[in-house]
């Protein structure tokens, strides 16, 4: 498991659906761009981890980073990510401007629900729940 991932503020969505909605619609040629002003400088770290998203507070779900390039047009860094969207378990996070380092010891599990048969609850209540930070 790579040991360095980042977090993200996913401004403006309101739930973990609308960042799935949000995802869907960056979609171009099997990967989601994400532009932001600088290249990190560990960027090399990064190729593997993960973008983990900050949505009312909270990580509520990661994506993998598949590489970085340059936007020849303003230089500007966008971010190649897998499109799959993994919900993670609910954590507390502050929201923060731009990205923010993330150590793999700091990121959430991956919400897989079969450690607590949470896995027979309804997908829409799992969100929720998750959201609330409360599974």
């Amino acid at each position: 498991m790579p040991s360095l991932h980042m977090s993200k503020v996913a401004v403006g969505c309101a739930s973990f659906e609308a960042l799935c909605r949000r995802q869907e619609a960056r979609l171009a040629g099997g990967v989601v761009p994400i532009v932001t002003r600088f290249m990190p400088k560990r960027a090399e770290e990064l190729v593997g981890g993960s973008i983990y998203w900050i949505v009312k507070h909270r990580l509520t779900a990661r994506q993998t980073i598949l590489g970085f390039a340059e936007r020849e047009a303003d230089r500007r860094t966008i971010i190649r990510l897998d499109p799959n969207l993994v919900p993670v378990r609910a954590r507390p996070k502050r929201a923060h401007q731009g990205w923010r380092y993330l150590a793999a010891a700091d990121a959430p599990a991956d919400f897989d629900g079969d450690d607590e048969g949470l896995a027979l609850l309804p997908p829409g209540l799992v969100v929720k729940l998750s959201a609330l930070a409360l599974i």
